[in-house]
């Protein structure tokens, strides 16, 4: 048998061990395949995508190259780990450090080559479908049709064959083959009790609770400059809470001897402190890059989310148009005549009102106020579907901003409700009430007051015209084409609600996409992590539980024993991250003063339930080979 043959039996006897390993490096370079894809196809190259995504999309690509270098040299140190015994063997048998070192070599370029031709190959395989899928994301006008990707090929294979090569070099050159002794008894070493120090445990729980109140409790651009001093605070905490105050919880609930003794939990309980103790660093960094994942993802979803209500929330109406302060009449007709003859052009359906918003300066006020007919509020409130206001003689009602509209509650009606308004004839007008709308987007709050009131308000300090059009439902799709088309014919000046959408849709759509990815990647290899150090532990784990089978240890016990264990070695570090990514965003709600709680539900969920179906399968397969050692 040559080396080359013994390096692929040893890979193909522990193909079990390798398989993560071996699965998470296909997928790594699937992703990576799957970007080189987009970037070199043939639509984008006609100019169809902006220069800025492309330039994005292969920064995002260099992230996860980066990112697979550190990813595939942990793997490999994992399972090293758990080899110690048959290079002990292997050394036993008359193999020196030089050849232990080249099987080492050999195995892992071997797995590199397959899990390099794999990935390409998968991404061959689904390319259509992902392209369907970017091309619904990216908002693209042409078609992202199939095409056969040479390029992206070459690049990635010469790519990862040169990072698995370059790693089996270095895996293999600072492999540590330790006393022979050592070698031999591999992880059946007695170990130490873990101890945990209660100050480093006192000092884990108030970092963390420390940086949760900083981060929840400041608000506007406070946030910003919190973040890093929350960020180092919160890592820190993290690291102490999986190294110190986990171990020092165990250990305090073993000393329970009512919860300790009671049914399997000595099982559970008795070797979890060293479990811990021995993934604290795996269970830190699955954390802290699960966070990153989560909080990259929910903020630039939240980003797109709060643009999105801005305009939806701010602009009740299909199509705004508000012209120059220097805009002759002429000009305004003109431009009238355009927009109408393109809603016409483009079949939609409206209905077209005016208002004129005339600002006047009120008794005790500084600064001057909008004072709005009430024929004309009236008459742009039905567009919208808001109710008419009937303001007696002589009586100013106080108009403010929807607090919906600015997401948190508004007073500007509290200031102008102290000052009158004085007509030309001496009367006094007095405001009674005050009301929320959204026919017109002005912050500080207005008045509306009856027709022969406004007659007798005298000369503006100022006066704009607005003039608004309202499509009816199921337009939207023209009414896109229609601000596609006034945004060059009639720049600056016409606002088209459903085509702002379509445009940040379009720009966000990439980003998206490429951070989806990129959190998909962080989070896939995170579970990876927890797998490698679950199987890694699994010759001793089926040593153990063999031992305890034979004084009558039963099945169903032996699962909700393991089913514990694995819960709270899976879902610990993940449920941190969860933790830590539900304060970031909700921390990012208070920058931007809007609610992204919808937003934070829909991305930690999902990756929720994403490692609830990884968990299951995981725990199939692991329960599957304990069952078939003890049983």
């Amino acid at each position: 048998m040559t080396f080359r043959q013994f390096a692929f039996k040893n890979v193909w006897r522990n193909k079990r061990t390798y398989i993560a390993y071996f699965l998470s490096s296909m997928f790594t370079v699937m992703v990576f395949f799957t970007f080189g894809n987009f970037a070199f196809h043939p639509t984008f190259g006609e100019g169809s995508l902006n220069q800025n995504v492309l330039l994005g999309m292969t920064v995002a690509g260099g992230i996860i190259y980066v990112f697979s270098f550190f990813f595939i040299l942990y793997s490999m140190s994992a399972f090293l780990q758990s080899r110690k015994k048959e290079f002990g063997l292997l050394m036993t048998l008359g193999a020196s450090t030089k050849q232990v070192r080249l099987i080492v070599f050999l195995e892992n370029i071997l797995i590199g080559f397959f899990a390099t031709v794999g990935g390409i190959l998968l991404g061959l395989l689904f390319s259509k479908a992902i392209l369907l899928i970017a091309e619904n994301i990216l908002i693209i006008d042409e078609s992202l049709d199939f095409y056969f990707p040479i390029k992206a090929i070459v690049i990635t294979l010469i790519s990862f064959l040169l990072l698995f090569l370059f790693i089996s070099f270095f895996v293999s050159f600072f492999l540590r083959t330790n006393k022979l002794v050592d070698l031999i008894k591999g992880d059946q070493q007695p170990k130490n009790e873990p101890k945990a120090s209660v100050l480093l445990s006192i000092v884990a729980a108030l970092l963390l609770i420390s940086g949760y109140v900083a981060a929840l409790i400041v608000k506007g651009i406070v946030v910003v400059s919190a973040m890093i001093p929350v960020i180092i605070v919160v890592t820190i905490g993290t690291y102490l809470l999986f190294t110190q105050l986990s171990v020092f919880l165990i250990r305090s609930v073993k000393r329970n001897k009512a919860i300790f003794w009671k049914k399997t939990n000595m099982l559970l309980l008795s070797d979890l402190s060293f479990r811990l103790k021995d993934n604290a660093r795996t269970f830190f960094m699955v954390a802290m890059i699960s966070t990153v994942a989560f909080s990259a993802i929910g903020s630039l979803y939240g980003f797109q989310s709060i643009l999105m209500k801005d305009i939806t929330d701010a602009n009740p109406y299909s199509i705004e148009y508000v012209p120059n302060k220097e805009d002759s009449q002429e000009i305004i007709e003109d431009d009238m005549r355009r927009i109408n003859a393109t809603l016409v052009k483009e079949n939609v359906t409206t209905e077209m009102e005016s208002i004129r918003l005339s600002y006047f300066q009120p008794v005790k006020e500084e600064e001057k106020v909008l004072i709005v007919r009430a024929s004309e509020f009236n008459n742009i409130a039905r567009l919208i579907g808001e109710n008419t206001v009937s303001p007696a003689e002589n009586e100013a009602i106080v108009v403010e901003a929807n607090a919906a509209v600015l997401g948190q509650e508004t007073n500007a009606g509290e200031k102008l409700m102290e000052a009158t308004i004085k007509l030309t004839n001496g009367d006094m007008i007095t405001p009674k009430k005050v009301i929320e709308s959204e026919a017109i987007s002005e912050l500080n709050g207005y008045y509306v007051v009856n027709d022969d009131s406004y007659d007798q308000l005298g000369k503006p300090e100022n006066t704009y015209i607005n003039v608004v059009w309202q499509a009816k439902a199921g337009q939207e799709n023209q009414l896109i084409t229609v601000g596609e088309k006034l945004n060059t014919e009639v720049p600056t000046k016409v606002f088209v609600p459903d085509y702002q959408l379509y445009e940040i849709n379009k720009f966000y759509g990439p980003i998206l996409f490429i951070g989806l990815f990129i959190g998909i990647v962080f989070f896939v290899a995170a579970g990876s992590f927890l797998y490698f150090r679950l199987f890694t532990d699994m010759n001793g784990e089926k040593q153990k539980f063999r031992s305890i089978a034979k004084i009558g240890l039963k099945e169903f016990e032996l699962k909700k024993v393991v089913n514990r264990q694995i819960s709270l070695l899976f879902f610990a570090p993940i449920v941190v991250a969860i933790i830590h990514g539900g304060v970031a965003l909700t921390a990012l709600s208070h920058l931007f003063n809007h609610n992204l709680l919808k937003e934070s539900f829909y991305v930690l969920g999902s990756f929720a339930c994403i490692q609830i179906i990884y968990f299951l399968v995981v725990r199939y397969f692991y329960m599957k080979q304990l069952k078939r050692a003890i049983f």
